[in-house]
């Protein structure tokens, strides 16, 4: 049996046989509003699994740097190990969501530039929005380490936004974690996913990700396959 190292929310991460690698395993759990709504939604760690996969392997094709080795089954990954930074950084091409809460902005919106918002990975504030000299203050990364994630984050805006256009489905905003390897090098990590995605599909507008579950509108797992569906 491997070793547990972590269990999150969504995935747990077992040590693998090399000491530099992980196995990531995606769970049915779905939380939602920092862990204060909770369900199990049937098949999700496997649809998660697959989709992350897909999108890993796009983005190394294009360039990206990412944790992702190859889909050992149905629900786990072979993945590099890396040292999460704890830090999310969000995409936002489309206002919706926290922001068009907070702002009180009417949600769908298009904003004439790109957002990006950084949030402290930390359960017990609520995973706070902060700024760049935050980040460096709490010691979180250096400002050239900040500049290196928000390149490779605006590149894989570009290179996702364009994949799922090209399948029919707009790429609202997501959130993604970066990890260094043994050697200090920054890289992709965590997941991509309909959990950490909002995807719209671009003829109705129908919500395809996990907002699903955190406003109660149902056929969940139908929205995951059919993001899957369109893909692979």
């Amino acid at each position: 049996m491997n070793k547990l190292l972590y269990e999150g929310k969504a995935k747990k991460v077992y040590q693998a046989e090399k000491d530099n690698q992980v196995i990531i395993y995606y769970k049915d759990d779905a939380t939602a509003f920092n862990g204060v709504k909770k369900a199990k939604i049937k098949n999700k760690g496997a649809l998660n699994n697959k989709i992350s996969s897909i999108l890993f392997k796009k983005l190394k094709e294009k360039g990206i740097p990412n944790h992702f080795l190859k889909k050992l089954d149905d629900r786990s990954q072979l993945c590099q190990k890396v040292k999460i930074i704890k830090l999310e950084f969000i995409v936002r091409n489309i206002i919706a969501g926290s922001m068009a809460k907070r702002l009180k902005l009417k949600e769908g919106t298009v904003p004439d530039n790109t957002i990006f918002d950084i949030c402290y990975k930390k359960d017990d504030l609520g995973d706070p929005l902060i700024n760049d000299h935050h980040a460096v203050a709490l010691n979180l990364c250096t400002y050239d380490e900040l500049a290196l994630m928000y390149d490779l984050t605006k590149q894989i805006n570009t290179i996702l936004q364009k994949a799922f256009l090209q399948e029919d489905i707009i790429l609202v905003d997501f959130k993604i974690e970066f990890g260094k390897t043994a050697d200090g090098t920054i890289i992709l990590a965590d997941e991509i996913s309909p959990d950490t995605c909002r995807l719209w599909d671009k003829r109705t507008k129908e919500k395809l990700d996990k907002d699903r579950f955190r406003r109660d509108l149902g056929s969940i797992e139908e929205a995951y396959v059919e993001i899957l569906n369109r893909i692979q």
